[in-house]
């Protein structure tokens, strides 16, 4: 039987290219590979290689010509699914990047690192070869953890942050605190379903709105969105880190990090938006979403970049 879900893939694709985006694979080191949906201005077939895929390494690529954004998408989908309500709303004004993470999409490693500090890594390293300088990052849940150690590696590349649903690091306290609270036993529990009703559970947590769906949408959602899932399970084991390790709050030197919740978000609860704001000082601001849960920029799309351009646009602004 044909998976409705795959059969989607295609047509969000074509709403990608409509978009101005276009995938394009980058070699970050023997052995991984991350794959990006890139600004399509941005990559030239080279002369006498038009045959090659254009995903392939047949590309020119030039620096992109306005302020750029790179999406970091969360644990349970992939860049294009998690961002695909943003995208087109942003391409006008920004240089958008989307990466698939390493285990997620068509990313993929030989290593056996799995920490958010690898993922940050790989995604600065691909980034610099597709010619981006300066960025702003917009992060979501475990794309935001990794957006926040990018920030601190990086702070010559990350210039500015959003961050929605996620927090600086997965302490062991926390995740403990968390999953009881969701009545689950481990992360790979919530974020690694294994049948439907484990998928139901995680999407009747994560949003707001009680979505409804048939049986067999979960089925194929499950089949094509949780591949790699002991890679995964690893990442996930990779997150954890002693509260002895986190006391300390890394010190960021961004202009400006904007925290963008769902005010009804059961897995990081806004109370945590406000703890992080006190510990980054200044710099950061915060701001939540009436009817929105941790899935806040697919529950409530309009209202979710409606706040980010605002956010975006007062960046620019302040540069002027």
């Amino acid at each position: 039987m044909v998976n409705v879900v795959a059969l989607q893939q295609p047509l969000l694709h074509f709403l990608m290219k409509m978009a101005g985006v276009k995938k394009h694979l980058v070699e970050i080191i023997p052995g991984t590979v991350m794959n990006f949906w890139v600004p399509s201005e941005t990559l030239k077939i080279s002369k006498h290689v038009e045959n090659v895929p254009s995903c392939e390494t047949n590309m020119n690529i030039t620096k992109p010509n306005k302020p750029v954004i790179v999406l970091i998408h969360g644990f349970a989908a992939e860049g294009i699914v998690t961002w695909q309500f943003q995208i087109g709303s942003l391409t006008k004004h920004y240089s958008v990047y989307v990466p698939d993470l390493i285990f997620f999409g068509d990313s993929f490693s030989d290593s056996s690192e799995r920490s958010p500090a690898f993922q940050a890594e790989c995604l600065r390293n691909g980034l610099k070869i597709l010619g981006v300088e300066k960025c702003t990052v917009v992060g979501f849940s475990y794309g935001g953890m990794v957006a926040f150690k990018m920030a601190e590696m990086y702070p010559d590349l990350v210039e500015n942050m959003v961050v929605s649903g996620s927090i600086l690091a997965m302490s062991d306290s926390i995740s403990d605190a968390t999953l009881q609270s969701l009545g689950f036993s481990s992360s790979s529990e919530l974020l690694l379903p294994t049948s439907v009703d484990g998928l139901k559970a995680l999407f009747s947590v994560a949003s707001y709105t009680k979505f409804w769906f048939p049986h067999r949408v979960y089925k194929d959602y499950l089949e094509v969105m949780f591949n790699n899932r002991k890679e995964r399970a690893e990442l996930l084991q990779g997150l954890i880190v002693s509260n002895k390790n986190t006391t300390i709050v890394p010190i960021f030197e961004q202009k400006r990090i904007h925290l963008l919740w769902g005010d009804d978000d059961q897995i990081f609860k806004f109370e945590l938006a406000k703890n992080m704001k006190e510990q980054l000082g200044q710099m950061a601001t915060y701001q939540s979403i009436e009817k929105a849960g941790h899935l806040v920029h697919l529950e409530r799309p309009c209202a979710y970049n409606k706040c980010l351009k605002q956010f975006l646009d007062s960046l620019q602004e302040n540069q002027a």
